[in-house]
């Protein structure tokens, strides 16, 4: 109370008194603080109950007002001052030894204000770096401290203004101490503690006295020669931090006594050549901080470690991927919080929760009407996914790949891959929903590249049927595309979708392009005199006439390609194939529309589902791969015959096996399966490459002997249909009413025999009518400039 009502007299005495010179007023306020330590025997006393916040609010005051009255950049007497006699250094001891007792929260939030509302550069002084640098250390030793909110702010705020000025990181990349020498040392220190603590309660009066002299010695103004420090330093070279951790390292050896140099300490030269030698002690602490109870904190501390790893300081980057726990930290999480999922899982809940991003995870189960069984672990999850997908995505170019790299070894290899490879089908599930919604998620370039790898592997050279399963999890994920549960099919053919639609040329040239490079699907035959290509009613030799082919004669007017498509088109020559290799693609486009027989079609009773509906989600779809492909330098046409080597074996490779394994049997196949698999199958031709292109759009190609492209499989496919056709009573209208159905124009009362085959013959009749829209789209791409 006495001291609140003196606090009071002083705030009076002060107003009314004439003012003062900034520099004499800025003096005094700083002397009233060290007078305390030296007049005041009290230690138990709060600060909160002392004038020192009062004084130190002053301070803060004159030196932003010192600033504002003169020029920018310019040092005030009061700001010299500040620098010339250290007066950070010995706030830091104050607030290191919280004498009294709440000083660490001053001194914490008097650095925060300084270091925040002062506009000119005060870190590359040597007498703010280092007692900075000290405080830091200070911070997140503690847990649920009573300082971790000033702390966190303190961080936060260094973190800031090195975001600002990115080479002033230097000054805190510390030399590493040896750990015996330092765990000596902090042995020796508590001891020399408790043995002050001991003498001070034994003294008969004055109890405080010991600690308080060892504290106003540090309050003692210095000399002139011991001060010619004025805050000015220079920074030529390197603004590395080894000179002044040098000097700390000399002063703190020689306060220690004698007997440390009789300890069995290894030398330099003993130790292990690949040992870190650098601290990164701001790290050190906002990572300790992340481990708050206090959700705020550690989404502050996130924060601030999201600011450290995008400087661009290369010494700095390595130092917080080697020398610090980061990259640990981000994988013991992923890893907890993975492992704290149910083991079951409903995969619609997986794919469709609500997008989740970091540090918004408030998440209320009991406002949740859409609440399941594992939401709360699955949405902590998602968010420290995102986080780390962020951090890595802020990080510097080198950072980012070690981090990636190791959130791929110690967390996607380590705890995901023996997930995906068990046999427990309710398993394989929830673990192959989780990849998909990874796979979705990432979004930085360096993790998606690592997920990649992990999901596919790094080979590149062509695939053959007898090494497949050279990478396990690859061959595993491709097999569960063919899975006996139809539900695991479906969900690892998702997951293949969202994959492919991720900006990455390996992922296509890994499934598909590497089997495609040589052209040697093909069948090669040199043009001469007496076996031309070209014939007098524009077909290739060899190649197939649809339009004459039994299978194909019977077309209607509905079936053909109106005439706004066909002036589109290139017009009709007597050369079936242009000089640039494409197959004009009136005739492509036609091929496809006129695969399945008439009588299995049902599109033209329904309104609205004609070709040309696809037409529009084609050239979007298009657009956005192409978007991303732009960059791969993909060759315009495809590979001279003469340049390829079609003496070796084709092998399509696994992925695209299995699914023309899946495509044939799509009549026999449940109808949300044939509609994944014919979906991947439209991400695939659409990936602007000449090649693929060729392979699974162009009809009229000369396959190689025991070869197979998609056209072939669906040739296949409706040659089988029009046999169990026959055998179908009232087929077409048994169809029509399936597809009402689909279209829930139809009450789904009746059973209707032969369903599963009648659902296969409308996806089918669709993805042709998909296949050729894409193949229209493709060449009018192509041909437009």
């Amino acid at each position: 109370m006495f001291s609140k009502f003196t606090s009071i007299l002083q705030h009076a005495v002060e107003a009314l008194a004439p003012s003062l010179p900034l520099q004499e007023d800025f003096v005094y306020h700083w002397k009233a603080i060290t007078h305390y330590y030296i007049e005041t025997s009290d230690d138990k006393a709060p600060v909160t109950d002392t004038n020192i916040p009062s004084h130190l609010e002053q301070m803060l005051d004159i030196l932003i007002q010192e600033e504002n009255e003169r020029e920018s950049g310019e040092t005030g007497p009061c700001m010299e001052y500040l620098l010339h006699h250290k007066i950070l250094e010995t706030l830091y001891t104050l607030g290191k030894a919280d004498c009294p007792p709440g000083m660490k929260q001053q001194v914490l939030s008097f650095y925060t204000k300084l270091l925040g509302r002062i506009r000119q550069p005060l870190l590359p002084h040597i007498n703010v770096h280092r007692p900075v640098q000290k405080l830091i250390r200070l911070c997140g030793e503690v847990l649920t401290a009573p300082t971790e909110n000033e702390e966190i702010q303190f961080l936060c705020i260094v973190c800031a203004k090195l975001k600002q000025d990115p080479y002033l990181v230097n000054f805190f990349l510390e030399v590493k101490q040896d750990p015996v020498l330092h765990s000596y040392r902090r042995q020796v220190s508590s001891q020399a503690a408790e043995t002050t603590l001991n003498k001070s309660k034994a003294g008969a009066s004055g109890s405080s006295i010991p600690v308080r002299e060892s504290i106003s010695g540090k309050l003692k103004e210095p000399s002139a020669s011991s001060a010619s420090d004025t805050g000015q330093t220079e920074l030529t070279g390197e603004p590395g931090a080894a000179t002044n951790n040098e000097t700390e390292s000399t002063e703190q050896a020689a306060e220690e006594p004698a007997s440390v140099n009789t300890l069995n300490i290894p030398s330099q030269s003993e130790a292990p050549a690949n040992r870190p030698n650098q601290d990164y002690n701001l790290v050190n602490s906002l990572l300790n901080l992340t481990r708050s109870p206090d959700g705020r904190i550690v989404v502050k501390a996130c924060e601030g470690l999201m600011l450290l790893v995008s400087l661009p300081e290369p010494a700095a980057a390595k130092c917080l991927t080697e020398n610090t726990a980061l990259c640990e930290l981000l994988t013991e999480r992923l890893t907890v919080f993975y492992k704290a999922l149910p083991q079951s899982m409903d995969p619609l809940d997986i794919e469709t929760v609500e997008s989740v991003n970091w540090g918004l995870d408030a998440y209320s189960g009991k406002e949740d009407t859409t609440a399941f069984p594992g939401k709360r672990a699955l949405i902590s999850f998602l968010s420290w996914l995102d986080y780390c997908d962020q951090l890595i995505k802020e990080a510097q170019k080198t950072a980012a790949v070690t981090l990636a790299r190791y959130v791929r070894e110690r967390f996607f290899v380590s705890v995901m891959e023996p997930q995906l490879m068990q046999t427990s089908e309710i398993g394989i599930l929830t673990s192959t929903a989780l990849l998909n919604r990874l796979i979705r998620q990432v979004t930085s370039e360096a993790l998606l590249q690592e997920t990649i790898y992990f999901i596919l592997g790094e080979q590149r050279e062509p695939e053959t049927l007898a090494g497949i399963n050279s990478y396990p999890l690859r061959h595993r994920l491709i097999e569960h595309c063919d899975h006996l549960s139809d539900e695991i099919s479906i969900m690892t053919l998702r997951m293949f979708e969202h994959l492919l639609q991720k900006p990455s040329e390996h992922i296509i040239y890994n499934l598909v392009l590497r089997n495609l490079e040589e052209r040697n699907y093909t069948e090669y035959k040199p043009p001469c005199q007496e076996d031309k290509d070209v014939v007098e009613n524009g077909q290739i030799a060899g190649a197939i006439d649809l339009e004459e082919d039994p299978l194909f004669t019977d077309l209607s007017p509905g079936n053909r390609l109106s005439a706004d498509w066909l002036s589109a088109s290139p017009p009709q020559t007597p050369d079936h194939t242009k000089s640039d290799g494409k197959t004009e693609v009136h005739k492509i486009v036609n091929s496809f529309l006129c695969l399945v027989p008439d009588e299995a079609k049902s599109s033209y009773h329904v309104e609205g589902t004609g070709y040309d509906t696809y037409l529009r989600d084609a050239h979007r779809q298009f657009r956005e791969f192409c978007a991303f492909c732009t960059r791969w330098e993909w060759p315009g046409t495809p590979k001279t015959f003469e340049k390829c080597r079609l003496d070796a074996a084709f092998f399509e490779g696994h992925f695209l096996k299995v699914l023309f394994d899946r495509m044939g049997r799509i009549l026999d196949q449940p109808y949300d399966v044939n509609l994944q698999v014919t979906s991947v199958l439209s991400k695939l031709s659409m990936f602007p490459h000449p090649h693929i292109h060729e392979y699974l759009l162009d009809p009229y190609i000369n396959l190689a002997p025991g070869c197979r492209s998609l056209f072939s499989v669906i040739v296949r496919v409706v040659g089988d249909l029009m046999l169990r056709i026959q055998r179908i009573p009232d087929f077409t209208p048994k169809l029509l009413q399936v597809r009402k159905r689909l279209l829930g124009l139809d009450p789904e009362d009746a059973v209707i025999d032969h369903s599963t085959l009648l659902e296969g013959v409308i996806v089918l009749e669709e993805f042709c009518k998909e296949l050729a829209a894409i193949a229209f789209v493709k060449f009018h791409a192509s041909t437009t400039p």
